[in-house]
């Protein structure tokens, strides 16, 4: 198959993607589109890197591009904005069979249905491995954008779920496959491969005054914390650890620790949420309301620099720094876990 075969059989793909915002798309040198008068446009880039993010023994095709996809729109979450338009590049190996290309769009096609997110374009090439490079664009009300800056001493910092699935699930994957047709481990192996941005939550969340800055957790809440508390010029104490129960149930099955996959496992793709602590309780009501689910509080923004637990030990970043080698970072089995900052 060419090129240009391959790129028709991936417009077919992607024929039931919403595009009513492009001007113009797939099939010219540049896509063009009308923005938003009223609202502020954010750009995020995030790569997905074959033998650095996933393999394809433990992944399929279809589950990769979706989680291309899903890194990508996790960051427009956190800024509290919604998805416009994508686009793809993906580069692969001489000989790759076309239909893993096909079923791989199939996933970002998928995702960005589900997510309105026009596929605007991109690029094919040739590369020594599977390199998935996506650029989202994203629009948000001035009034409602959200940073990792803002928190105050005094906020809560919660998390929009339970956290250390994705590590679980890649724990079952590529160690323990036999325990993937077990039903308590599904829901594990699902948050590695096909996680969910939480697009709607963030946009809610970001519609509150109370809340004071936001970013989700894609490399480890013990790692994104520091990050958000950096960017606030404050500290956290951690009072709590929301580790999910697919996580436990996976740690016991293989010795593990649970709750070290929710401080240093990420690609969760949770939302990190900083709040007036007066404001707390009633949006934790309403968040339960909307979502079907609990806002969860971790601990508490505070003057003194750095994260600690309660007792004043410290909490270290234990999530994937990709300036690290693999062995100097034991906490891994061999994968990235977050494709970008």
């Amino acid at each position: 198959m060419n090129e240009d075969a391959l790129i028709a059989r991936i417009v077919e793909r992607l024929r039931g993607v919403d595009t009513s915002r492009l001007a113009l798309g797939i099939g010219d040198d540049a896509a063009a589109w009308q923005p938003s008068r009223s609202n502020r446009s954010v750009i995020t880039t995030d790569a997905l890197v074959e033998g650095v993010h996933f393999t394809r023994d433990v992944m399929s095709a279809r589950d990769a591009g979706w989680r291309a996809l899903a890194s990508n729109l996790s960051d427009v979450a956190a800024m509290g904005a919604r998805p416009v338009l994508a686009t793809v590049a993906l580069g692969f190996p001489p000989g790759t069979d076309p239909a893993w290309v096909l079923e791989a769009y199939d996933g970002i096609a998928a995702l960005a249905a589900r997510a309105r997110c026009a596929i605007a374009g991109g690029d094919i090439t040739r590369a020594p491995s599977i390199v998935f490079s996506i650029s989202v664009v994203g629009e948000v009300r001035p009034s409602n954008l959200k940073t990792r800056a803002g928190a105050r001493p005094g906020d809560v910092v919660a998390v929009t779920g339970p956290l250390g699935a994705s590590a679980a699930g890649l724990a079952v994957a590529a160690d323990r496959p036999d325990l993937a047709a077990r039903p308590e481990y599904r829901s594990a192996l699902a948050a590695y491969r096909t996680p969910e941005p939480r697009l709607r939550e963030g946009r809610w969340l970001a519609a509150s005054r109370s809340v004071r800055a936001m970013m989700d957790v894609s490399d480890g809440l013990s790692t994104d914390l520091g990050r958000l508390c950096t960017a606030s010029g404050a500290g956290a104490v951690v009072e709590r650890v929301p580790v999910h129960e697919a996580a436990r149930a996976v740690a016991a099955a293989v010795n593990a620790s649970a709750e070290a996959w929710a401080l240093g496992g990420g690609e969760d793709f949770e939302l990190l949420v900083a709040i007036e602590k007066r404001a707390f309780p009633h949006l934790a009501v309403r968040f339960r309301a909307r979502f079907g689910r609990e806002l969860l509080p971790v601990g508490r923004i505070t003057a003194e620099l750095g994260v600690r637990r309660t007792d004043g030990a410290p909490v270290a970043p234990s999530g994937w720094d990709h300036m690290d080698s693999p062995s100097a970072n034991p906490s891994r089995s061999g994968l990235a876990r977050s494709a970008g900052p």
